[in-house]
Formats: structure tokens, C-alpha cells, sequence
């Protein structure tokens, strides 16, 4: 017999183990371990050596000692690492670190993953071929014979939930990436998984403009009446909530209300802009439309913190919660 979900471990990737993933996965242990619901890295064990550490040979192993250690998955090449200098030759671990998390999570022996940050540059040379760390799970969850599922990014903090259309493209590129029918895959994805992970029976959905004002009615650019509506109108066919696009400056503050359960933003900063500043530290990173439950904080490396040893764990924290709870939803509602 099988265990629920919502009792398995999630599984923490070790991230750039001279970046700021050591300090704060301590710091959320030491926050967490009274809570029952229990987690492991995937790491070397002396990273972590400020609490106590127990090693575990398999992830079923965690929830016996996770109330009076940190539950350790060893990876081998363990090395003398200084916080704050980022080495080179850490890079195959960190990317075996990611590899057997989302291997684990899709065996079903984890509940979902929570990646530590990474330094993309600093993985290059070990032959990580990815745009980002998020393109890389996507391949990962690839099912065999098939194409890599298509990851949507969400950020949630300050009461908001913030999926992007677009991400780190320049803005003259925006309108062509959300003419190519990305608008409507991107809200059945967000739709899907608001139900599925978040239990939001029936989602309202906004799209928020791209020009100011949601265009003015055409008077300050068109792509409002000749991407954005035209896509609202196809997806309320298919009986999805959502509005036609609304004006940037005031969407937020409409979700804030309860009008809407998640916002669909046309671009990084667009989205990223209202959640930051509700939320700096706390915001999570969530990715939707994989197989396996994924968050992490919404930060980086911090390699000045970490060499500081000011390294806040908040983000982490919320994207542990966050991951738990969405494999507790997951647990009762029906694929």
C-alpha cells in the first residue's frame, strides 16, 4: 500500500552550495522541524553541520528524524566550499542535486521539490545547456517520447498570485511571444493548476494589458484588441473565467480585493513589480504545468549574504509551506 501524498517528504535540492542554500535550508529546518510535515535535502552532509544532520539512505527515511535533525540525502564529490565563492568545480553536483529530486518526485517517492538557487553561469562548463533552472525541470519531466512539458511561472506574496506570459525577453519582443497562441496555454495551465494545487473550485482569471490603460481602446497600441481580447474571448469558449485585459495599474489592486484568484502579466516586471513590493521576502516561485510539484524562493544566490552569514530564510520558508500544502490539495482533488 502506497503512502498519501500529503505525508511524503519533499525533497530539497542542494542549490549552490557557496550561495545562500546552506544557510537558509538550516534556518527553515530550525523553523520547521516542529511542524510533522518533513523534508530532505539532496547535498553533502558537512554543508549543514550548524544543526544536527542525519544522513538517510532513502527519502522514507526522512520523517522518523526529521524532528531532531536535518534529514540528509548524500551526494557524492563533497567539497571544502567558502560562502560567497561561487567554484566551478561544485557544478556536477548541483546538478545531480536537481536531477534526483525531480527523479524522486516523479517516482512518487517525494511529494513535490523546492529548489535552493542557483548561478547559472557557474554550471555552463559541467554541460548545463538550459536558459534557466526552470527550462531544465521542464526536460526533466519529459515523459518518454514526448515533448518537455511547457512551465509556467507563478509568484505568489502579499496576498497576490502572478503568473508571467512572458519572462526574460527584451519588451520589444513581447507582443510577437504572446501572438503565437501562448496567451490561452498559459491560462489553461493556470486554470488547471488553481484547481488542482490551490483548490479553487471554479478560478477567476484576469489578463492584465500590455500598454497603458489596457491600450486605450487602441489609442496607445493595439495588442489589447488584437491578442489579448481575441484570446480571452476563445478561452471563455472553452467555459475558462477570465477577463478581457485590464489595466496595469489597477489589476492588482483588483485581485487584492477578491475579484480575480490569479493575474495573468504580459511581462516580468509587470508582475513581479506588485508582488516584490507587497512581499520582498516572502514571495515564492512557483512552477506550474509540470508533472511534480515544484516552488522555490524568489531570490538568488546571495553569495554577499552568504559570506556575510545574513542569509534570510523567508522565501524558503513560504516556498516549503507552499509546496506542502499544494501536495495536501493535490491529495484531495481529483486529477
Amino acid at each position: 500500500m502506497s503512502t498519501p501524498s500529503l505525508l511524503l517528504p519533499l525533497a530539497l535540492t542542494m542549490g549552490d552550495p557557496a550561495g545562500c542554500g546552506p544557510q537558509i535550508t538550516t534556518a527553515a529546518w530550525s523553523q520547521l522541524k516542529e511542524d510533522g510535515a518533513p523534508f530532505y535535502v539532496i547535498g553533502w552532509p558537512g554543508l549543514y553541520g550548524s544543526v544536527p544532520v542525519a544522513e538517510i539512505g532513502e527519502p522514507s527515511d526522512a520523517a522518523s528524524v526529521f524532528r531532531e535533525a536535518l534529514p540528509v540525502l548524500k551526494l557524492d564529490g563533497a567539497r571544502a566550499v567558502t560562502p560567497g565563492t561561487p567554484d566551478a568545480d561544485t557544478a556536477p553536483a548541483i546538478i545531480a542535486s536537481i536531477e534526483l529530486a525531480v527523479a524522486q518526485a516523479r517516482a512518487g517517492a517525494a511529494a513535490g521539490v523546492v529548489t535552493n538557487p542557483i548561478h547559472k553561469a557557474l554550471l555552463y562548463g559541467a554541460g548545463f545547456g538550459f536558459p534557466g533552472h526552470t527550462e531544465f525541470l521542464a526536460e526533466l519531466c519529459r515523459a518518454d517520447g514526448a515533448e518537455a512539458p511547457e512551465p509556467v511561472m507563478m509568484l505568489t506574496g502579499g496576498g497576490l498570485r502572478v503568473a508571467l506570459a512572458t519572462i526574460h525577453i527584451p519588451y520589444t519582443s513581447v507582443p510577437a511571444a504572446i501572438a503565437d497562441g501562448r496567451l490561452e496555454r498559459i491560462a489553461r495551465i493556470v486554470n488547471a493548476a488553481l484547481v488542482r494545487d490551490f483548490g479553487i473550485a471554479s478560478p477567476r482569471l484576469a489578463f492584465s494589458g500590455l500598454n497603458p490603460h489596457a491600450g486605450e481602446d487602441g489609442t496607445i497600441g493595439r495588442e489589447e484588441i488584437e491578442i489579448i481580447k481575441p484570446a480571452a474571448i476563445r478561452l471563455r469558449g472553452e467555459g475558462i473565467d477570465i477577463s478581457d485585459a485590464r489595466p496595469g495599474d489597477t489589476v492588482f489592486a483588483e485581485a487584492l480585493s477578491g475579484r480575480f484568484d490569479a493575474v495573468i502579466a504580459m511581462t516580468h516586471d509587470q508582475g513581479l513589480i506588485p508582488v516584490k513590493t507587497l512581499d520582498l521576502w516572502g514571495g515564492v516561485n512557483t512552477t506550474l504545468g509540470l508533472p511534480i510539484i515544484r516552488t522555490s524562493p524568489d531570490h538568488g544566490t546571495a553569495y554577499d549574504a552568504a559570506a556575510a552569514g545574513t542569509a534570510r530564510a523567508d522565501s524558503l520558508i513560504a516556498a516549503i509551506r507552499a509546496a506542502q500544502a499544494m501536495a495536501e490539495t493535490r491529495a484531495r482533488v481529483p486529477a
